[in-house]
């Protein structure tokens, strides 16, 4: 970050287009980045409270999320502390807008001073990608074959970046499977998204059909209970990255290894593995962390079902974040707002005195 000399850090805006210019081509080194940053967490080099919901009596399908967090430290050169807040109003649909919008805003850790605020919707899905396929990568090396039938459980947006990322680890993919509840995005999602990769796809108009039919299952609904209940669909072992958290019914979650981001983060909220925690009274079905695979203090069987179940972690955001803004100035993109911070000359003043 440039700092103003004598005074706290220049701030500024990274609007939407230049994260998009940032992020762009550059997905190889973003699953690494958050590979890193999960294993600084595993580690305990950042902090990641939990995070804070405001609803509202008026509105009770909307919802907004604060996310702090902190990366490294004031004597980390990459260290940054910050606050993703997004939203989740479902009736913006309605309006032709998205449903969900974000920013995120990087904190100095050695002054405390805020030094840039970023659009946050696209760099919160593309952490939730890269998310999914650092660990999608890590434990199918682990179970000892890539995954050749790929399934999409939903098509919005996140989906598709998802598939972005996933299309970066360069697996051998003989097939894609889709199902939607609506069978317009179903079928659009398989044309704009799957078709270019020149391999068949497959829409499914039945749930348990999709997921008999792969070895790798991305459910990335909106669904708020669960509705896939029957362990037998997933008799043939897939790898599942549960990114909606609250498809999978608590039998499935049982029947399954579970692999979670951060326990305490996930046991909460109604998760698919809250809900089976509040059945069982334990969380003894959970067999580790992400940073366990990568440590290899966990290894992962083939002979099961493998549910990766990731809360989403501000670190994250964090990490993604201060990566945009690094490459957005040096591109000249960063738009700098002057005289943001007020009455700063009497305190440098008082402190040359």
């Amino acid at each position: 970050m440039a700092e103003q000399q004598g005074g706290p850090p220049q701030f500024s805006v990274v609007p939407g287009a230049a994260v998009h210019r940032s992020l762009e081509g550059n997905r190889a080194e973003i699953i690494d980045l958050v590979e890193a940053a999960y294993r600084r967490h595993g580690q305990g080099g950042t902090v990641n409270p939990p995070s804070y919901f405001l609803r509202f009596p008026d509105r009770p399908t909307a919802r907004i999320i604060a996310l702090p967090a902190s990366v490294g430290g004031a004597d980390d050169a990459d260290g940054v502390d910050g606050i993703k807040w997004i939203s989740s109003f479902p009736t913006n649909l309605e309006r032709g807008i998205p449903r969900a919008s974000a920013v995120l805003l990087l904190n100095d850790p050695v002054t405390g001073y805020p030094y840039a605020c970023l659009e946050g919707s696209i760099i919160s899905a593309v952490r939730t990608a890269a998310s999914a396929a650092a660990a999608a990568r890590r434990i199918a090396a682990q179970r000892g074959a890539a995954p050749r039938r790929i399934g999409f459980f939903g098509t919005g947006l996140i989906a598709r970046f998802i598939q972005d990322y996933l299309a970066e680890l360069a697996w051998d993919v003989d097939e894609y499977h889709v199902f939607d509840l609506s069978d317009a995005y179903a079928a659009s999602f398989g044309k704009q998204v799957l078709e270019p990769t020149g391999r068949p796809v497959h829409l499914h108009d039945s749930a348990e059909d999709l997921v008999r039919s792969c070895d790798l299952i991305v459910f990335a609904t909106t669904a708020a209970t669960p509705h896939v209940t029957d362990p037998a669909w997933f008799s043939h072992n897939p790898l599942v990255l549960h990114v909606s958290l609250r498809d999978l019914g608590t039998d499935v979650i049982l029947d399954s290894v579970n692999i979670v981001d951060d326990v305490e983060h996930v046991l909460k909220a109604d998760t698919s593995v809250h809900l089976a925690e509040q059945l069982t009274g334990n969380r003894d079905f959970l067999d580790g962390t992400l940073y366990d695979v990568l440590t290899g203090d966990v290894t992962v069987p083939a002979d099961r079902p493998v549910v990766f179940s990731p809360f989403g972690l501000g670190i994250l955001d964090l990490a993604v974040g201060a990566h945009v803004h690094r490459r957005a100035v040096a591109a000249g993109e960063a738009v700098a707002i002057g005289g943001f911070f007020h009455e700063l000359d009497r305190h440098q003043s008082a402190g040359a005195s």
